[in-house]
């Protein structure tokens, strides 16, 4: 989709320098992704403590240990 936006240069400049992204257009992609990324791990955080599990954590970090 094509769109005109007035982004702040200020913004767009140090998000380049910290990141190398060369374009306003990457930049503006990038920060796109991230916002989405975190705002998923919010969702997901957000269900911390409210699933039901049934097993044995104990057991589960056996298994994980090698027996020489």
């Amino acid at each position: 989709m094509r769109t005109n936006i007035i982004l702040d240069d200020k913004l767009i400049a140090r998000a380049q320098k910290l990141t190398g992204i060369k374009t306003k257009r990457e930049v503006v992609h990038e920060a796109l992704r991230v916002l989405i990324l975190l705002n998923e791990q919010a969702e997901i955080r957000a269900l911390r403590g409210k699933l039901p599990w049934d097993g044995n954590l104990n057991d589960q970090r056996q298994s994980r240990v090698k027996v020489h």
